[in-house]
């Protein structure tokens, strides 16, 4: 009887000990790692295409993100930050708007496009190309990242409307219309060397309408705000922001306004969080740090822009020097996540996403490069998003656009 009343107390203690740990609960890093093998998560821009036509570069390899020359964008870090799928751009600045300047833009684009088919090629045992979202499911289902094509200016259009298609069976899945200076499609936000903003031309409104055919998604991150309305009202489809944040929490022109958030979700599209300090939180201003930048644009130009290899390398290496001179204070998660709670406050949950920037620009503590995105995760989830609102922000409601874009294609 002793024996089986043991027996009894030993079996008791050992459930309740299995109930103690079963019961444990997760860290905010658990919880976030469970979540994102759960959902497919996505970026919808960065610039690492450009990275791709490096020859002392390889994005299969991990490089250490406290080096410049590493990028903020590789395979193995997409892993560690918990990325499923990745949005290259073919991103081609501003420039000469003549026969040459067409034929030189396309001819780039082209090339970064070429090279996004390679890398899926070279490296298809860890990333396939997907060009909509059941091929990003199925690439996730087989353990894979996904790369998925878009172009970042309609610059290498011309004025040819065929382009539009062509660019689009190379697997091109969405167009950002303009970059920082105006083209024969649109005005851009940061262009006001003409105060006057002319919004969009009547070839962007043919553009507009064959992507809407073609099912090419419309993207209208850095567009003017008049370029931006009348976009809205001429696409027949959702559009997107493919990398653009919330103004009234940073007052910067590349962000959207809270009338511009509202009217983008009216229309069913979405506005993606880009991840560039300066679009994140405003810096004071260090008038020394602010003349040394201009005196440094005056001699160079556009660090975006420079298109030439080793003087772009000698203009990178004065901006290190002037911002070790002159340290800027960087934003946070933190400061990032408030842009998603405030759309979320604005136009509610379903119409906000993630889209880094990354190889364009950088700058949060915690998030500088893709091997930090999981910390986004962990700090929505302190802030009690649901798991279900995670996944909408990290993928769902893109993906929803993409399907619609997809489904009005040729209607």
């Amino acid at each position: 009887m002793k024996r089986t009343i043991l027996g009894i107390a030993v079996s008791t203690l050992i459930a309740l000990a299995g109930c103690t740990v079963a019961q444990t609960p997760m860290t905010v890093e658990q919880k976030a790692r469970e979540l994102h093998e759960k959902i497919l998560t996505v970026d919808t821009h960065c610039d690492t295409a450009f990275s791709l036509l490096r020859t002392d570069w390889k994005i299969g390899d991990r490089h250490d993100p406290a080096l410049r020359a590493s990028g903020k964008i590789d395979l193995p870090r997409m892993k560690e930050g918990g990325l499923d799928a990745e949005f290259f751009a073919a991103f081609v600045g501003q420039g000469a708007r003549t026969p040459e300047g067409y034929a030189k833009a396309k001819d780039a684009a082209l090339k970064a496009v070429e090279a996004v088919r390679r890398m899926a090629e070279t490296y298809a045992d860890t990333i396939g190309l997907a060009v909509d979202p059941a091929g990003a499911r199925r690439l996730k289902a087989e353990g894979k990242l996904t790369a998925f094509i878009g172009m970042e200016n309609g610059y290498p259009l011309g004025r040819d409307l065929s382009l539009v298609k062509f660019f689009y069976d190379k697997g091109v899945r969405y167009i950002t219309l303009c970059h920082s200076s105006d083209n024969d499609i649109c005005d851009s936000s940061t262009d006001r060397r003409n105060p006057e903003d002319n919004g969009l031309s009547a070839f962007g409104r043919e553009v507009v309408a064959e992507c809407n055919r073609l099912g090419m998604i419309v993207d209208v991150s850095h567009a003017s705000e008049k370029s931006f309305f009348e976009v809205l009202a001429a696409s027949k489809a959702p559009i997107i922001a493919s990398h653009s944040s919330a103004r009234a929490v940073c007052d910067n022109p590349r962000n959207l306004t809270d009338d511009q958030l509202r009217a983008l979700a009216k229309s069913g599209g979405v506005v993606q969080i880009c991840f560039l300090g300066a679009y994140v939180k405003t810096p004071p201003v260090i008038p020394e740090r602010e003349q040394a930048i201009k005196e440094m644009e005056a001699k160079y130009g556009s660090l975006r822009d420079l298109r030439d290899e080793s003087l772009r390398e000698k203009a990178m290496a004065e901006r290190d020097a002037i911002n070790l001179k002159y340290p800027q204070s960087r934003p946070n998660v933190q400061d990032l996540v408030d842009h998603i709670d405030h759309v979320k406050k604005v136009v509610g949950i379903d119409f906000v996403g993630i889209g880094t920037d990354f190889d364009g620009g950088g700058g949060v503590v915690g998030c500088d490069d893709v091997s930090g995105m999981i910390h986004v995760t962990e700090e929505l989830v302190r802030r009690g998003y649901t798991d279900r609102e995670i996944e909408k922000i990290w993928g769902g409601n893109f993906f929803r656009v993409f399907e619609k874009v997809r489904a009005l294609a040729g209607k």
